[in-house]
């Protein structure tokens, strides 16, 4: 028998029913309803949905009692306000989620730019990610401070110091996948499990659109509605214009030498495309799986990519590059590429990855690279000199 279907500890167990260490909940936009009611989950009637414009990873449905459900993929979530109880006869397979959710133990590293740009960033008291290992400073410095606890990786969390801070919700990415039997235990510990999904979306507007679950999850839908349409608001103008016709490929070099690159459907391709660019590598054949990125072989590349207008090179995994030297250094034929002659090289900062809702301000940047010669005002692009 695998070690982790053993007995629970009875610290655990313990922990469970008097967690300790609880702040004070995270203040939602709305008040709780009055009081609690008796309801059958059959009564509910989900005749209002949240309106989504290019989402197409998740559902929210609202019912008259407050109560909110939640498909993504194939996991429904019900989502009980302050004050309320679920109903008894919640299906067995439907997740349930009691706001407010104020101590939320997070792997999935995406969705702490939500938190942040909903001002609920402190609903999140447990990470899965080391304080170094944020690029987000509220995360990071949340985690120096103590305020939010490094709770173990998603394939071994801390069950103890979970279970003793009351966790009332693990945001996790599919990485879960892999170690199933971890959401198993989380799930044993009472412990409810979201699964994030926001990388699935196909769409650059559609991974933004998530903004729009956080603020169910946190109370603040108004919020995040008023965010997301700022964002469309700022980017209506680029979105109007007709496309430049400029070759842009986006990619990264690894330690053996192999180009990683973005496939042509995903969404860095097609913020390119939004931005009033032509993603150079649509030419390229993609394995049928559910990354985004494949690795190719120089040869490759250098055949699609050599006379694009403008390098992208993505620095989230590799160290960051300051000049085209050190680019070239990696891989000695990037000195023959149209676009390392012509100067238009530019790389990322780390951090835009880890900020999911970068996608408008990236899409912002690479327009300005695409328009303007020297372009001011750039939040996660710079040139290599």
């Amino acid at each position: 028998m695998k070690r982790w279907k053993l007995a629970v500890p009875a610290l655990l167990l313990t922990l469970l029913f008097c967690a300790c260490g609880q702040q004070e909940p995270l203040p939602s936009e709305t008040p709780p309803p009055d009081g609690a009611q008796s309801l059958s989950w059959e009564s509910l009637e989900w005749d209002n949905h949240l309106e989504l414009e290019y989402a197409e990873m998740f559902t929210v449905d609202r019912a008259a009692d407050g109560f909110k459900r939640i498909v993504i993929d194939q996991d429904t979530y019900l989502v009980v306000p302050e004050g309320m109880e679920p109903p008894a006869d919640v299906p067995e397979e439907v997740t349930v989620l009691r706001q407010p959710l104020a101590h939320i133990y997070l792997q999935a590293t995406a969705a702490m730019d939500c938190f942040r740009q909903l001002d609920a960033i402190r609903a999140v008291t447990l990470s899965g990610t080391q304080a170094d290992g944020w690029y987000i400073p509220e995360a990071r410095e949340a985690m120096e401070s103590g305020r939010m606890l490094y709770a173990g990786k998603y394939s071994a969390p801390d069950y103890e110091l979970i279970a003793s801070e009351g966790c009332d919700m693990a945001l996790e990415s599919t990485m879960i996948y892999h170690n199933p039997e971890v959401k198993e235990q989380l799930e044993r510990l009472n412990i409810p499990v979201l699964v994030e999904r926001s990388s699935y979306e196909s769409h650059p507007l559609g991974r933004m659109e998530w903004i729009k679950l956080y603020g169910v999850l946190t109370g603040r839908e108004e919020k995040a509605e008023a965010y997301y349409a700022r964002q469309l608001e700022q980017l209506a103008p680029i979105l109007d214009q007709e496309n430049t016709g400029k070759t842009v490929a986006f990619f990264s070099i690894t330690s053996n030498g192999s180009v990683t690159v973005r496939k042509p459907g995903d969404y860095i391709a097609k913020s390119i495309g939004l931005a009033g660019g032509v993603y150079a590598l649509n030419g390229i054949a993609g394995s049928e799986n559910a990354l985004s990125t494949m690795n190719i072989q120089m040869e490759s590349f250098y055949q699609e990519a050599r006379d694009a207008d403008i390098l992208i090179y993505n620095s989230a995994i590799e160290a960051d590059l300051d000049t085209l030297e050190q680019l070239v250094a990696k891989s000695a034929p990037l000195a023959d590429f149209k676009a390392v002659q012509n100067g238009d090289v530019w790389c990322t900062g780390k951090s835009m990855f880890q900020e999911s809702q970068s996608v408008g301000a990236m899409i912002l940047d690479i327009h300005a690279i695409l328009t303007e010669e020297q372009p001011e005002t750039l939040t996660y692009l710079y040139r290599l000199t």
